[in-house]
């Protein structure tokens, strides 16, 4: 049982480490004193249910809401029968959650992995502009990812921390050595990190060719980052020309088109043999080739469509596996950074080893290594028959629509970071949900469904729950912001509350007291118990509920990066956010097909919700506060 209290002593509800102390913890004894995810009251996630319709839906669908939810409840009726099959889940079961999880929100998701559900991560820009540099920093790369590798293997993480609660460790050992393998009608993902004889290669690919690299040397220990430098340019040298077909990109397609023409490619046995390779690798380095100059001002945004989708077929997006759950792109202009597969995991444990990784490549010096001859990479050979080239052509044209409906904007909002809200006894995070909600509500004159993101790690194999940004407070807040008829002092108090409301929300949801994924069991097992599925599913407030406008996520990091993803729904936004200490970096993502929206317009107005917000708190004598 989770103490509530030491929670609210560490405002940062991050699901970072507020202190990742070092405890070489034996991994599974650790586990094992982690508590299971509860199953919430019925009572109390229907009515908190009702409570986030509020400011979503109108009175005469919350009163027909409300009916449905009265017959749900009835003793000895549906929701009863559901919530005692979930509890029996739960008692059997490790997390009665993780696998449907998994299961319903990333391997049963048939839209591409490309935009709807991989995220990128843009690393600061690199001072380096041709091969030789981008040699030298992959290798540095590597090595700091080995270095990593060597800490999960060894089993000597430090045990992240949370609020005073030690959290699940199980995602450091899911991103490597590890890849999605599509399906006709449901993806699995393979691990091979605990085989009997685990790989000890991975993956490079550079103008649409991949190559084995080996990694360890016949006596177990690692390549140097010199010895890496090597293989790395002959690598380069043996893959100069770009006349080779992308094979890569068939990986982008919508999942069933792509494990159509995945049962094709591996009836080959040379295809196989390599795809095979691809999937087992640690993890796949993507040498990208450099794409056309842009401003400085627009080089973040341009950095992060690299690296969610590659820029279309021109550029480099066949110079990737997308299936394969951890790439560094690493390209020849200085632009760097990440993709990975959501299925094994959340972002916070990617960017804790992209935080390791980015200090090791700034410590690590180039040492020339005694010459011991190494092998040649050996190259992924590729039979490309007719049909095969059929599916690259198809799938280099809807890549190539994917790539022009997507609009990111990254942004660096320098005006201050969490140094503001904290001077003002705020949380940050949700100083931040507030101001986008008032930046929605400024756009639309009314506010939509929003999900942030909150960790479940503080339970056995936890990955996520929903705190449900757009609250009545939020809405009463953004409504009277800019009424000029308001008192100040009451603007300030409207602000505070939306302040605590966001807060409380998320202190609930990381105890694992939220709504959204008990709904979606009860959901489930109704489906799983082959019953009638109740009409509160089947109504249209769940539907309101369902579609999230705004898709959040608040990904801190050490260094100084920014996480993006697309938006989940046609006409929403994707907004990832790394609060610095005194500046904040922004990912607004949307969809050009759809005229609603406007990534460059959320931006800015979240900009300026920040600072008419700053200015509003600093109207008020500090001592009230």
């Amino acid at each position: 049982n989770i103490n509530g209290e030491t929670l609210k002593k560490h405002p940062s509800h991050l699901v970072r480490p507020v202190s990742a102390t070092m405890i070489p913890g034996r991994y599974l004894a650790h586990q094992e004193g982690l508590p299971k995810l509860p199953v919430p009251p019925l009572r109390q996630t229907c009515e908190r249910y009702l409570a986030v319709l509020e400011p979503l839906v109108s009175e005469q669908e919350l009163e027909h809401t409300r009916k449905l939810m009265a017959e749900f409840l009835t003793p000895g009726g549906a929701g009863e029968r559901l919530q005692k099959g979930l509890e029996r889940r739960a008692h059997k079961m490790e997390n009665w959650l993780s696998d449907w999880w998994l299961q319903t929100a990333y391997l049963d998701f048939r839209m591409p992995v490309v935009v709807h559900s991989s995220p990128g991560v843009v690393l600061p820009r690199l001072e380096f502009s041709d091969r030789q540099g981008q040699i030298r920093f992959a290798a540095k790369l590597i090595a700091g990812v080995l270095d990593f590798k060597t800490m999960i293997d060894n089993e000597t993480l430090p045990v992240e921390y949370l609020g005073g609660n030690s959290l699940c460790m199980n995602q450091y050992y899911q991103v490597l050595c590890s890849c999605r393998v599509p399906g006709p009608r449901r993806d699995s993902v393979v691990n091979h990190a605990r085989a009997k004889r685990p790989p000890t290669f991975i993956t490079v690919v550079h103008n649409y060719q991949f190559f084995v690299l080996e990694v360890y040397s016949s006596d177990g220990s690692l390549l140097t980052v010199d010895q890496i430098y090597m293989q790395l340019e002959k690598i380069w040298n043996s893959s100069l020309q770009t006349n080779k077909e992308p094979i890569g990109i068939l990986t982008s397609q919508h999942r069933n088109t792509w494990a159509k023409a995945y049962a094709n490619l591996i009836k080959d046995k040379t295809n196989k043999e390599s795809v095979q390779a691809i999937q087992k690798s640690i993890f796949t380095v993507c040498l990208d080739a450099p794409v056309p100059r842009v401003s400085d001002e627009m080089y973040r945004s341009r950095a992060a469509l690299q690296m969610l989708h590659g820029g279309g077929s021109r550029w480099n997006s066949g110079n990737r596996w997308f299936d394969k759950t951890l790439q560094f792109i690493i390209g020849e202009d200085g632009t760097c950074g990440l993709s990975y597969e959501h299925a094994p995991a959340e972002g916070p444990p990617i960017v804790s080893m992209v935080d390791h990784v980015v200090e090791y490549t700034k410590k690590t010096e180039m040492v020339r290594t005694p010459l011991v001859p190494l092998p040649m990479p050996q190259k992924l050979r590729f039979n490309i028959t007719p049909e095969i080239k059929k599916d690259i052509e198809k799938a280099k044209q809807n890549m190539n629509i994917m790539v022009h409906d997507l609009d990111v904007r990254v942004i660096v909002f320098s005006h201050f970071g969490k140094n503001v809200p904290k001077s003002h006894k705020m949380s940050p995070d949700a100083f931040i949900q507030v101001a986008l909600q008032l930046a929605y509500f400024r756009m639309y004159q009314r506010c939509c469904s929003t999900y942030e993101s909150a960790s479940l790690r503080m339970f056995r194999l936890g990955r996520t729950d929903t705190i449900r940004s757009a609250s009545i407070d939020s809405l009463n807040f953004s409504r009277t912001m800019d009424d000029p008829s308001k008192p100040v002092a009451e603007k300030v108090a409207l602000l505070e509350k939306a302040v605590k409301a966001h807060r409380a929300y998320t202190d609930m949801a990381i105890r694992g007291e939220a709504i959204d994924r008990h709904l979606l069991g009860l959901r489930l097992q109704a489906i799983e118990d082959l019953v009638s599925m109740p009409k509160v599913f089947m109504d249209t407030s769940y539907a309101v509920a369902m579609h999230y406008n705004l898709s959040t996520s608040q990904v801190p990091a050490k260094t100084d990066c920014v996480m993006c993803f697309g938006p989940v729904v046609p006409d929403g936004y994707g907004v990832c956010y790394n609060p610095m200490e005194e500046h904040i970096n922004f990912a607004v993502s949307a969809f050009n097909s759809c005229s609603e929206t406007n990534a460059a317009r959320l931006a800015q107005g979240l900009e300026d919700a920040l600072l008419d917000m700053r200015d509003l708190v600093e109207q008020m004598p500090r001592a009230k506060l």
